[in-house]
């Protein structure tokens, strides 16, 4: 069941920029920590005839779509072709992908987002990553810490891996889609091309290819 939770299992990482920065993984989520890092190394390094460094540590691609309302803070890089909505809260240590969408009154908080990821309206993602063309509905959200602050584990079927993470919200994998008002609670991992109903409370390992109904309720795509 591990194997299921591998970086190379839930994600394509020809699909975003931050490749380098899953070099060693084992588990997406051991590069949480990482993120800041990873991009005031590489932001510097970035065109400058394709992006256009804001203040010290935002980078911002020269086709991306910035609505004059949103609020971003760095370090962040937004890559080409994306578009940043009405209101959308970037709190910085946030990579968005090529042609990704950060809707309106979205807030984002040491997260990547892969290439084509849609978290369009009224969500809040923070200390995550979501895969390719991952989708979230609206008023979807990560839960990123536990209500008792206790180390966030992952739980796999009988499984159970320490993360050593305080904050740690989800991971979805390539073509996930999430359903409007779900709670992805912390340490939620999603296997690729599965589907979570909406209004769902969801908790631990959701495997490939599956549907979330709710709770005890998972049955796999036919």
């Amino acid at each position: 069941m591990s194997e299921q939770l591998t970086v190379t299992y839930l994600l394509d990482l020809s699909q975003t920029i931050a490749v380098d920065i899953f070099a060693g993984a084992k588990y997406p989520w051991e590069v949480l920590g990482k993120i800041k890092a990873f991009i005031l190394e590489l932001g510097p390094t970035l065109p400058a005839d394709e992006y256009d460094r804001i203040g010290e540590d935002i980078w911002i691609a020269k086709s991306a779509k910035v609505a004059p309302t949103a609020s971003i803070s760095g370090p962040t890089i937004i890559c080409r072709d994306a578009e940043i909505r009405h209101c959308a809260f970037i709190r910085g240590s946030v990579i968005v992908g090529e042609g990704a969408v950060v809707g309106n009154s979205t807030e984002l908080k040491n997260v990547i987002l892969f290439n084509k990821v849609q978290v369009p309206h009224y969500n809040y993602v923070g200390d995550s990553i979501l895969g390719y063309k991952a989708h979230m509905g609206a008023g979807a959200i990560t839960s990123n810490v536990k209500s008792d602050k206790s180390l966030v584990v992952v739980r796999a079927g009988n499984e159970t891996i320490e993360t050593g993470l305080k904050k740690f919200g989800a991971i979805l994998g390539d073509f996930v889609e999430v359903g409007c008002n779900t709670v992805l609670n912390p340490g939620t991992v999603v296997g690729r091309n599965s589907n979570i109903y909406p209004l769902s409370m969801v908790r631990g390992f959701v495997p490939e290819a599956s549907i979330y109904k709710k709770a005890g309720e998972l049955v796999k795509k036919r």
